[in-house]
C-alpha cells in the first residue's frame, strides 16, 4: 500500500510580477516501509518537495494523500495535526532549544501530544538510547557534538512512532564519520521498525543509503533509480 501518493502536482510561487514553477508535474508514490532519497543540483524543487510532502507547504496543484487521506485542501489546524501524528522531522542545523536538555528537547512532540509524566519522560528516554545517547540525557545541545546532536534530533523525530520520517540534509552538517553513524542509524530505524524514510541530500553516497533516488531537475523527476 502507498503511504504517500502525489499525483500532478505542481508549485508556483509569485515573486514581484514573475512566476517561479519551483515543481511542475511531479508523480510520487512511496510505499509504506520504504527508504527513499530526493537528489538534484539546487534550486532543483528538493526542499519545495520535502515541505510539500511534510505538510509544511500545500501545491497549487495536483492531489497529495498521507496513507489515504487526501491533504492538498486542509485547513492549518488540520495539517498540523497530521505532522504530529504521521511525521517526523530532522533537519541539517538540527533545531534543538539551546535551554533544554537532550531528554526535554525529545519530550517536546510527547508534550504537545498530551503525554505527561512519567510515561512522557520514559518515552524519550528510550528514544534516546536507542540512538546510544542514554548517558547524555541531561546534557545540554552546547555540551553536545554535531553528531550527538543530529542524534537527539532522530530521536525527537521518533519519540512519538511517526509512520514517515522526512530528512532536509541530515548529515550537512557533520563530518564524514559522524555522518556514517547517521545514516546507520536510520538504515536500522528503516530495518528494525519498518517506518518510511524520505531524505533529500545533496551527496550520493548518503543517497544510496536509501532503496530508490529520484533525480529532480528544474522541479520536476528526470529518473528513478533502483539501488539493489
Amino acid at each position: 500500500m502507498a503511504l504517500l501518493e502525489l499525483n500532478n502536482i505542481s508549485r508556483r510561487y509569485r515573486s514581484g510580477q514573475l512566476q517561479v514553477d519551483a515543481l511542475t508535474g511531479i508523480n510520487l508514490s512511496i510505499e509504506d516501509g520504504e527508504f527513499v532519497s530526493i537528489m538534484g543540483p539546487s534550486g532543483s524543487g528538493k526542499s519545495t518537495l520535502l515541505n510539500v510532502i511534510g505538510c509544511l507547504d500545500l501545491p497549487t496543484e495536483g492531489t497529495y494523500s498521507i496513507a489515504g487521506r487526501h491533504v492538498e485542501k486542509l485547513r492549518d489546524g488540520e495539517l498540523a495535526e497530521i505532522r504530529n501524528r504521521f511525521i517526523g522531522f530532522v533537519f541539517q542545523s538540527f533545531h534543538l532549544l539551546p535551554n533544554l536538555t537532550a531528554l526535554e528537547n525529545v519530550e517536546l512532540p510527547l508534550i504537545y501530544r498530551g503525554v505527561w509524566g512519567k510515561e512522557r519522560r520514559d518515552k524519550a528516554k528510550a528514544a534516546l538510547e536507542s540512538v546510544g545517547l542514554g548517558d547524555r540525557i541531561d546534557h545540554l545541545p552546547s555540551q553536545l557534538s554535531g553528531g550527538e546532536q543530529q542524534r537527539v534530533a532522530i530521536s525527537r523525530a521518533i519519540v512519538s512512532s511517526p509512520s514517515l520520517i522526512l530528512a532536509d540534509e541530515p548529515t550537512g552538517a557533520l563530518d564524514s564519520k559522524s555522518s556514517e553513524n547517521i545514516m546507520e542509524i536510520f538504515r536500522k530505524l528503516n530495518r528494525e521498525t519498518g517506518i518510511t524514510i524520505v531524505q533529500v541530500t545533496h551527496e550520493r553516497h548518503i543517497a544510496l543509503y536509501g532503496r530508490k533516488i529520484y533525480h529532480l531537475l528544474d522541479g520536476q523527476i528526470e529518473k528513478i533509480e533502483n539501488i539493489q
